[in-house]
C-alpha cells in the first residue's frame, strides 16, 4: 500500500529495518548495562543511598517539597507576567505607528539577546542597590525579573510570527466589514493564532520552569535543584538526589506539554467551521462597534443590503 508521502517497504527494506532495530536494541542494552555497572562499582546503587526516598518522608518534607514549592512559585509568577507582556510586545511590533513599533522592537531584540543568567544577576544587583527588598527575598525577585525579561521577549516573537503566519485575507475580510485594526487583532487574528502558537508557547513555559535552576546555582535561590544539592550533602547520595529531582522535572514538564496537546486539540475542534452561511445581519453584528461608530459608512451599506434582502 502506498500514499503520496510514503511508499510501502519491499522485502529487502523490511529486512534492513529489522536488522537496524536489532542492532539499536543491542547497543542500547549495552549502554544501559555499562551505566548500571559503573554506578554499581562506585557503590551508587546501594540501598542506603536510595532509602531516604522510599522509606519515610523526611527527604520530601525537609528538602524536596520546599524546593519544589519555590521552583513553582518563581515559574508561575514569571509565566503570569511574561505571557501578557509578551503578547503586548508582539502586537506592538506589528503596529502601524513607528513610535510604537520601533521601541517595542528595540526592547524585544535587546532582552532576547542577553543570557537569562546575566539578567538575573543584574536584577539582583538592582534590587540590592536601589530597593528596600530584604536580602532573603532578593534572589526570588531577581530570578523572576530575569525570567520575565527574557521570556517575554521570546514570547513576543512567537506571537508576532503566529499572527504573520495567518493568511492575509483574514485581515482584509475583517477590514472589509468595517472592523478597526485593534478589533481585527483582538477578535480575528489573535484567537486564530493562539492555536498555532500554542506548542511554541508551551515549550517556552517549559524553559521557564527549567531556568529557575539558574537562580539556585548562582543566586542562592532555594529552588528544587539547590535543595537537591543540600540534600545530597546531608545524605551523601548525589546521584540518587539528582536522579529524583530529574524525574520530578520530567513529570512537571511532561504534564505541561500533555495539557498543551489536549488544549490545542480542543481549540482546533472548537473552531471547525459548521459550513453555515452568515447573513448580512450576522455580519453587521460581528462588526459591532464599527457599525455604531460609522452609521453612514461601510457598516451602513451592510445594513442596506440586509434591508433589500428582507
Amino acid at each position: 500500500m502506498t500514499s503520496v508521502l510514503y511508499d510501502a517497504q519491499g522485502p529487502r527494506a523490511k529486512r534492513r529495518n529489522v536488522l537496524y532495530t536489532a542492532v539499536f536494541l543491542v547497543v542500547l542494552a549495552a549502554v544501559v548495562w555499562w551505566v548500571y555497572k559503573a554506578l554499581d562499582d562506585k557503590g551508587q546503587l546501594a540501598w542506603a543511598l536510595w532509602k531516604p526516598f522510599f522509606s519515610g518522608t523526611e527527604a520530601y518534607s525537609t528538602y524536596i517539597w520546599p524546593g519544589l514549592r519555590n521552583t513553582l512559585k518563581a515559574a508561575a509568577l514569571a509565566m503570569v507576567i511574561a505571557l501578557p507582556l509578551g503578547a503586548v510586545l508582539g502586537m506592538a511590533r506589528l503596529s502601524d505607528h513607528v513610535w510604537v513599533r520601533v521601541p517595542a522592537a528595540v526592547v524585544v531584540e535587546f532582552f532576547r539577546a542577553i543570557p537569562v543568567l546575566v539578567l538575573m544577576i543584574f536584577g539582583l544587583a538592582l534590587f540590592a542597590q536601589y530597593t528596600d527588598v530584604s536580602s532573603d527575598d532578593r534572589p526570588f525577585y531577581a530570578v523572576v525579573t530575569g525570567l520575565v525579561l527574557y521570556n517575554a521577549s521570546v514570547l513576543a516573537e512567537i506571537v508576532r510570527a503566529g499572527i504573520l503566519a495567518l493568511p492575509k485575507g483574514q485581515s482584509e475580510a475583517a477590514m472589509a466589514i468595517g472592523l478597526r485594526k485593534n478589533q481585527v487583532m483582538r477578535l480575528i487574528l489573535l484567537p486564530q493564532a493562539v492555536t498555532t502558537m500554542l506548542p511554541a508557547i508551551v515549550s517556552q513555559l517549559v524553559v521557564i520552569v527549567k531556568d529557575t535552576a539558574l537562580g539556585g546555582a548562582v543566586l542562592t535561590y532555594p529552588e528544587l535543584l539547590a535543595s537537591a544539592n543540600t540534600m545530597s550533602g546531608y545524605y551523601g547520595n548525589i546521584i540518587a538526589s539528582l536522579a529524583v529531582v530529574g524525574v520530578i522535572f520530567v513529570v512537571i514538564n511532561f504534564s505541561l506539554t500533555s495539557f498543551a496537546s489536549w488544549l490545542e486539540g480542543r481549540l482546533r475542534r472548537g473552531r471547525k467551521s459548521t459550513g453555515a452561511v452568515l447573513g448580512a445581519q450576522a455580519v453587521a453584528d460581528i462588526a459591532g462597534t464599527a457599525a455604531d461608530a460609522d452609521p453612514a459608512g461601510t457598516a451602513a451599506g451592510i445594513g442596506d443590503i440586509d434591508g433589500v434582502r428582507k
